[in-house]
């Protein structure tokens, strides 16, 4: 009785125990959730278990038994080593935070050709002040110098029409004693600018010195010292008909507008120039409706003005059939563009200097302002010449210089009205401007004197 009642209490200490457990594993499974109570229960079970042998009787007299009691505490206790330790009790605000997946091993990165390492970048300085100097060579180069192609061929297609033009004559005037047609143009002598759409070709008029004398422009009736008159001498003894050009004089002068003339037909009605132009590639038009000798020639590269002038050479003077307007009609103009690049060069070869450069920029920069235009060629390399003879540093540094100087040169013969020639102070070159366009270009020069960046804007 009493040992039952000594179990009984036992199994009531036990299934109180018991209770209590539960109600801790069902706690622990709102707590640490499922795997976390599973951990606790084991560990629980094997505490359990040691407290039951500790408190139940054990006989005395069984030796296996008292093995078989330390056996089993081995073995709970190895159980309670190799359970994992439940996870440590999160805080409450760790509770808000997602669960973490399971840890997967890293998947191996996917291999990336790096690419080329870059070229070290140089921070670019800001931009510096350009020079006068370096403002008007970019912008000759850039804008004002002549391409290339057009610098080859232009003068290809000119030759070519001289020698079409040359036999022409030949064969269809072989009783007058034309020479041989030459080229003459700024671009063959490398001071043209712009672009290669003009070039001169000059038809020698040959003359016999005994039948024909010069009378200078101061001595005829326009006054100006520019245009020269070619008189028929001794009539009374070498009568007209006894020199070829007879046929062309009026009042016993060699007339320029009757040759011009003549030779305007020839041009216009005479020959074929499709057949020419389509040997040549291109298409040659003659200007009907202008007083001048003219040909409008259209390449595929190049658009090209040729212009005829018959010139007459005597005395060291070289005439051109240019007549001014006006019922005047006998006078031809003389020419001084042989002797003004031949002095230019001679200049330039004797000190190394860059007028033939400034040159090329002043008339390209003349030509690309319409108010400007007259001025480039014959004006501006007189100016050149006259200040030649004052200032002696024409260096290549110097040429900014050079440049403003020229400005300056330029706006006080405006001021005046008046450009004496370098090779004849009686000639006025700015004779035939008039008072408008010498306002206008004084105007201009005199803003660009302070401000020369005005002339290198395109217009």
């Amino acid at each position: 009785m009493a040992e039952f009642t000594h179990q009984r209490g036992k199994r009531q200490e036990d299934g109180g125990l018991g209770s209590v457990l539960d109600l801790l594993l069902a706690n622990a499974r709102l707590v640490l959730g499922v795997s976390g109570a599973a951990v606790l229960a084991i560990a629980t079970l094997a505490v359990k278990r040691l407290i039951d042998r500790a408190t139940s009787p054990r006989d005395e007299g069984d030796p296996k038994a008292e093995q078989k009691t330390l056996e089993e505490s081995w073995q709970d206790l190895a159980l309670i080593k190799a359970t994992p330790k439940p996870p440590a009790k999160q805080r409450r605000e760790d509770l808000s935070e997602p669960l973490l997946s399971p840890a997967r091993p890293p998947a191996p990165e996917p291999r990336v050709c790096s690419p080329p390492p870059e070229a070290p970048r140089v921070e670019s300085s800001p931009p510096r002040c350009l020079t006068l100097q370096e403002k008007l060579l970019s912008h000759y180069s850039s804008r004002l110098a002549v391409p290339e192609a057009q610098a080859s061929l232009a003068p290809q297609l000119a030759r070519s029409i001289c020698a079409q033009l040359q036999n022409f004559l030949r064969i269809k005037c072989p009783e007058l004693p034309f020479g041989s047609l030459f080229l003459s143009s700024p671009l063959l002598d490398g001071l043209e600018a712009l672009a290669a759409d003009h070039i001169h070709l000059m038809l020698p008029v040959v003359l016999d010195t005994a039948l024909w004398s010069l009378i200078p422009g101061e001595d005829t009736v326009a006054r100006n010292p520019q245009y020269w008159m070619i008189k028929r001498t001794d009539l009374e003894y070498f009568p007209r008909g006894r020199s070829p050009w007879d046929r062309f004089i009026v009042g016993r002068y060699l007339s320029s507008n009757a040759l011009n003339e003549t030779l305007h037909k020839m041009l216009v009605a005479s020959i074929n120039w499709p057949a020419i132009g389509s040997l040549l590639g291109s298409v040659i038009h003659p200007v009907v409706a202008s007083q001048e000798l003219k040909l409008e020639v259209k390449h595929d590269q190049v658009e090209l003005s040729i212009a005829l002038f018959p010139v007459v050479e005597m005395e060291d003077k070289v005439l051109l059939a240019a007549p001014p307007e006006g019922p005047v009609e006998n006078l031809w103009l003389e020419s001084f563009y042989r002797a003004e690049v031949s002095k230019v060069k001679e200049l330039d070869a004797g000190d190394a200097g860059a007028r033939q450069h400034c040159l090329r920029i002043l008339n390209g920069v003349c030509k690309s302002h319409p108010a400007l235009h007259k001025l480039s060629g014959s004006p501006l390399t007189h100016v050149i010449l006259h200040l030649s003879a004052t200032s002696s540093d024409w260096a290549e540094e110097s040429l900014a210089d050079r440049f403003q100087q020229v400005l300056e040169e330029l706006v006080g013969y405006l001021e005046k009205g008046i450009l004496p020639s370098y090779f004849n102070h009686k000639i006025n070159l700015f004779c035939e401007l008039l008072e408008e366009e010498i306002d206008e270009m004084g105007f201009m020069l005199y803003r660009a004197i302070s401000e020369p960046e005005l002339l290198l804007k395109e217009k």
